[in-house]
């Protein structure tokens, strides 16, 4: 399995999208170590994932930030 480097405030797009109502795939890292701390960026839940199924689940790295992103409020 492929490792991909990652790092805090990175946007990625995960394999299943977030069963909120947006239906994003789309997540910002907010915690890295030996657990990823990622954000939905739809609705703004945050959950814990260990890295081993967070290198599983995730698909390609999109961009990388600053800092954390502002959601949109629909």
């Amino acid at each position: 399995m492929e490792i991909i480097p990652i790092a805090l405030y990175d946007e990625v797009i995960m394999k299943k999208a977030h069963p909120c109502k947006h239906r994003t795939n789309r997540f910002q890292i907010v915690r890295v170590g030996a657990d990823v701390k990622i954000r939905c960026l739809g609705c703004g839940n945050v959950m814990m994932l260990d890295r081993d199924a967070f290198n599983h689940k995730i698909k390609k790295v999109v961009a990388h930030h600053e800092n954390l992103l502002e959601l949109s409020d629909d």
